[in-house]
C-alpha cells in the first residue's frame, strides 16, 4: 500500500515555508502603498484608494510584528522600513507642528461646511457662527433652497456681506462675511463647481482673498483629469496680493500628490498645523465622524493657526470645520 503524505520530517519545513511565504505576502500591499504615496503614483481609481493611507499605515504594523513573532528577520527588517515609512506619511499630522505661524495680529474665526445640497441644518449653522464668533462662513453644495433658509434663520445679521452663487445641482458656493467684501465674484472651476471667492479687511489687518473651494471628486474616468486641474488651478501662495485663505471641501486629502503641490506654493494646513490633521470629516452621517480629512482650511504661511475644531452638522455628509486664524496687522 501506498500513501501521499509527506514524511514526518518535511512537514514543519513546509509550515515554515508557507508561513514565510504568508508574511511576505502580507507585506506587499504596504510596500507597494508607500512607493506609491511617496512618489506620488495615485492615477486613475488609486486617486480614491489614497484617500484611505492612514489605514494602510496602520495596517503595515501587522505584518511586521508577525515577522518579529515568527523570527522572519529578512522580513522584520522591510516590514520594519515600510511601517516607519508609512508612520513618517501619516503621524505628523496628528502632532503640532512646532511653526504654527505667527501669534501676534488680527484674530479671525474661519468656518467651511458642505451642505449637501443645502441640506444641512441652517439654525445649527447660524448657532456655529454665533457661538464661535466666525466671521467668515465658506458653503459649497450651495442650493436656492439653502440660501432660502440660511437668510430665514438669520445668517444676515451675523455676516451681512455676502457674494453667493448657489445652483441647483451640487455645483453652488457661497461665501458670508463680517466685513465687507473689498472686491467679490465667482468663477466656474474646471469640474463646472463654482468657487466664490472676496477680499475682505478686517479692522487692523492686512487684507485677505478668502475663497470657498470645491474641486470635482474623482470619482469616475472622465473626472480624473478634471479633478487634478481643479487643484492645480487653486490661487497660489506666496504672492504679493492680498494673503489668501482656501477653505472648502477639496476632495482630496494629505495624501494627495495635488493636494500637497499645492500646500507646498507656500501654504500651511490649518489641521495639520494643530495635530488635527487625522480628524476625519468626510462621510459623517447620523452624527458620525466620517472616515477621511477632505475638508481643509489653506493658509498663507504668513498667516498663524491658532487652533482648529471640527463639529458634526445635522443633514449633512461632511463635518463643518471651525479654524482660529491670527492676520497679520497693516501698516
Amino acid at each position: 500500500m501506498t500513501t501521499t503524505d509527506a514524511p514526518p520530517e518535511k512537514r514543519p519545513k513546509r509550515r515554515r515555508v508557507a508561513l514565510s511565504v504568508l508574511i511576505w505576502v502580507t507585506l506587499a500591499p504596504g510596500t507597494l502603498w508607500l512607493l506609491g504615496r511617496a512618489f506620488g503614483l495615485e492615477r486613475g481609481p488609486l486617486i480614491t484608494f489614497f484617500a484611505g493611507t492612514p489605514f494602510v499605515a496602520a495596517w503595515t504594523v501587522i505584518p511586521f510584528l508577525g515577522a518579529l513573532a515568527a523570527k522572519r528577520w529578512r522580513a522584520a527588517v522591510v516590514a520594519g522600513l515600510v511601517a516607519a515609512g508609512m508612520g513618517a506619511c501619516v503621524l505628523p499630522r496628528a502632532v503640532p507642528d512646532l511653526d504654527k505661524g505667527p501669534s501676534d495680529g488680527v484674530a479671525l474665526r474661519v468656518l467651511t461646511l458642505n451642505t449637501l445640497y443645502g441640506e444641512a441644518d441652517p439654525a445649527q449653522i447660524v448657532q456655529l457662527v454665533r457661538d464661535n464668533d466666525v466671521a467668515v462662513l465658506a458653503v459649497q453644495e450651495f442650493t436656492p433652497g439653502g440660501e432660502a433658509a440660511l437668510k430665514a434663520a438669520g445668517i444676515g445679521q451675523l455676516l451681512p456681506y455676502q457674494q453667493l452663487s448657489a445652483a441647483t445641482d451640487a455645483g453652488g458656493s457661497g461665501l458670508y462675511s463680517r466685513y465687507p467684501m473689498l472686491t467679490q465674484a465667482t468663477r466656474r472651476n474646471d469640474g463646472g463647481f463654482q468657487q466664490a471667492f472676496a477680499t475682505i479687511q478686517p479692522a487692523g489687518a492686512v487684507a485677505v482673498h478668502v475663497e470657498s473651494v470645491h474641486p470635482l471628486a474623482p470619482v469616475g474616468p472622465e473626472m480624473y483629469p478634471r479633478w487634478a486641474a481643479d487643484l492645480r488651478e487653486q490661487p497660489h501662495a506666496g504672492g504679493d496680493g492680498p494673503l489668501p485663505i482656501l477653505l472648502g471641501d477639496f476632495n482630496a486629502t494629505l495624501d494627495h500628490e495635488e493636494l500637497r503641490d499645492l500646500i507646498d506654493t507656500g501654504y500651511r494646513d490649518a489641521a495639520d498645523a494643530v495635530g488635527e490633521g487625522l480628524t476625519p470629516t468626510w462621510p459623517s452621517f447620523d452624527g458620525s465622524s466620517g472616515l477621511v480629512t477632505i475638508d481643509h482650511v489653506l493658509v498663507d504661511e504668513r498667516i498663524g493657526v491658532r487652533d482648529l475644531r471640527v463639529h458634526t452638522v445635522r443633514h449633512s455628509d461632511h463635518r463643518a470645520v471651525l479654524a482660529s486664524l491670527t492676520i497679520p496687522t497693516a501698516g
